[in-house]
């Protein structure tokens, strides 16, 4: 009993330091997003982040699992994802049928920090299963498997989505929304968004300046002609093209201006704001 205490004690902690984030990610603060989200974690609240694509939710997740000391298990959600892709599934090999506990089950034995990224890209039947992870309970169903696994005291569950991309159709019920506490994040002002730019990747102030200037020109048009605007994720790509030496006007072209529109006057008329820039 006791070796197989400490097989399954080593197994578990193999398990969770793949997910630990050993080394301090870079983020710049934009309020007091840092401290609301640590008192969020103290009180165990479940917490939802909203903002456009690209502009560091991600990556403050990241930098909050480190200030934290918590494992960080991120899901990309999807339209395909299912109830099992999150909660595990029995798998048949070559010893027969066991039970494989997917990452949000992982997440709730273990402590670690859940993070649902575009969380509405999932069905709503399979979000559904958070739900009593999100209100006093702290359980989680294995209807399967006919458990009721009992959150860890370190357990915390994020999610995240761009309001600006959902419709009626494919949005969170408000019997999602109510059970979260809310950050919203958005794209920095002028003077952090460039170092930022700066510091990820590597160019030189100036053309980090004229970076973030090409982007608030861009975010200008969503909504006339443009889903979305620049991100600042896109402008870190420009950024390190720039950097290893190619021409700004063709970082600009492949970074900023051709992944986010295929309609010729559209692309024109952002590559004319590039060339006012560059």
């Amino acid at each position: 009993m006791l070796l197989f205490s400490l097989h399954s004690f080593l197994i578990v902690r193999d398990l969770v330091q793949q997910y630990v984030v050993k080394l301090e990610p870079y983020y710049r603060s934009i309020a007091d997003e840092i401290e609301l989200f640590e008192a969020a974690y103290a009180a165990r609240m479940p917490m939802m982040l909203k903002g456009p694509t690209g502009c560091g939710k991600t990556r403050f997740m990241e930098y909050m699992a480190w200030r934290l000391k918590r494992p960080l298990i991120t899901v990309a959600c999807n339209e395909d994802m299912t109830a099992s892709d999150l909660v595990g599934r029995f798998l048949l090999d070559a010893s027969g049928t066991h039970w494989q506990d997917g990452p949000l089950t992982i997440a709730v034995r273990y402590g670690a920090i859940c993070y649902l990224d575009e969380v509405v890209e999932a069905r709503q039947d399979t979000t559904v299963v958070i739900h009593p992870l999100t209100d006093n309970r702290r359980v989680l169903p294995l209807d399967k498997k006919d458990e009721l696994v009992q959150a860890h005291a370190d357990f915390q569950l994020v999610i995240s989505y761009n309001p600006g991309y959902q419709s009626i159709l494919k949005d969170l019920k408000q019997s999602t929304k109510q059970r979260f506490g809310a950050l919203d994040f958005s794209y920095p002002a002028h003077d952090i968004e460039a170092e930022i730019v700066v510091h990820e990747s590597g160019v030189a102030p100036e053309i980090a300046d004229k970076l973030v200037g090409i982007a608030e020109r861009s975010r200008n048009l969503k909504g006339h002609g443009l889903d979305e605007g620049t991100s600042t994720r896109m402008l870190i790509y420009a950024g390190q093209l720039i950097s290893r030496g190619v021409a700004p006007q063709a970082a600009c072209r492949v970074a900023l201006v051709r992944p986010i529109t295929d309609d010729a006057d559209m692309r024109e008329a952002l590559d004319a704001i590039v060339r006012t820039y560059f």
